[in-house]
């Protein structure tokens, strides 16, 4: 029988403009052979808010999530974070703003298959200043009597909730979600979802969703639309559908 997650006691911070970005732009190569993955793209993101990203292989997607997510770099543009650019931070200031401002979870789960569910998520907790007891964020996402299994006592959705579990035990402000149900079936998928939705409404976790299926928008505060490197659309839904309504 599927656990219920355990209810947390925290309340939505009050929204402000977390992230602003100005022109952004990312080339790989030069000349005939160069790939314009951005074309200035334009966006502005208040804090606690759910985003899905839409749009076919090769749009931008993941470019623009890796440079917010301070895993690249733009080649020109701006991208602030608050009130700090961080297309002017160096090496050491990416690594900062990455340990401590944001979370990532992946279409692969990368356990660690020696480890149990408990020691995974506390592998992230000892390079944290102020992170979550592991058994917490276990709790948060439904998984509070699987502590002690190790990944292959797991299914995948458990697999993919241990490792959504990882990324907020430190806490972050922002957590990048790129395919995260793309390896799960629609029933095991919306329970991950339901896990993102969670963090998102009860803790004011600012929540990005990179997906293929579009009727994972349906969960989303705003829906932005990418192609051939640029946004191409943005709607907001009146009213966010709850995930485990939703089916593919």
């Amino acid at each position: 029988m599927q656990e219920s997650a355990e209810p947390l006691s925290t309340g939505r911070p009050a929204r402000r403009r977390i992230y602003h970005i100005e022109d952004l732009t990312k080339t790989y190569g030069t000349g005939p052979a160069a790939v314009h993955a951005l074309r200035g793209v334009n966006l502005d993101v208040d804090e606690g808010e759910m985003f899905v990203l839409l749009g076919p292989s090769g749009s931008g997607k993941s470019t623009f999530l890796n440079i917010l997510g301070g895993l690249d770099r733009a080649t020109s543009g701006h991208a602030h974070f608050f009130d700090t650019n961080l297309t002017d931070l160096d090496d050491d200031g990416l690594t900062e703003y990455r340990r401590e401002s944001v979370g990532f979870v992946f279409q692969f789960y990368n356990l660690i298959a020696s480890l149990t569910a408990h020691e995974n998520v506390s592998l992230i907790t000892q390079i944290s200043k102020d992170p979550m007891d592991p058994a917490e964020a276990l709790a948060m996402v439904g998984l509070k009597e699987r502590i002690k299994h190790f990944p292959s006592q797991l299914s995948g959705g458990e697999q993919q909730r241990v490792a959504i579990a990882r990324a907020i035990a430190k806490r972050p402000r922002v957590m990048f979600c790129d395919e995260p149900t793309g390896a799960l079936d629609s029933e095991t998928g919306v329970r991950v979802l339901d896990a993102l939705d969670r963090i998102n409404r009860e803790i004011g976790t600012t929540v990005f969703i990179i997906t293929h299926n579009a009727v994972v928008a349906e969960m989303a505060d705003d829906v932005v639309l990418f192609g051939d490197g640029r946004i191409v659309g943005r709607r907001s839904n009146a009213t966010r559908k709850p995930p485990l309504e939703l089916r593919w």
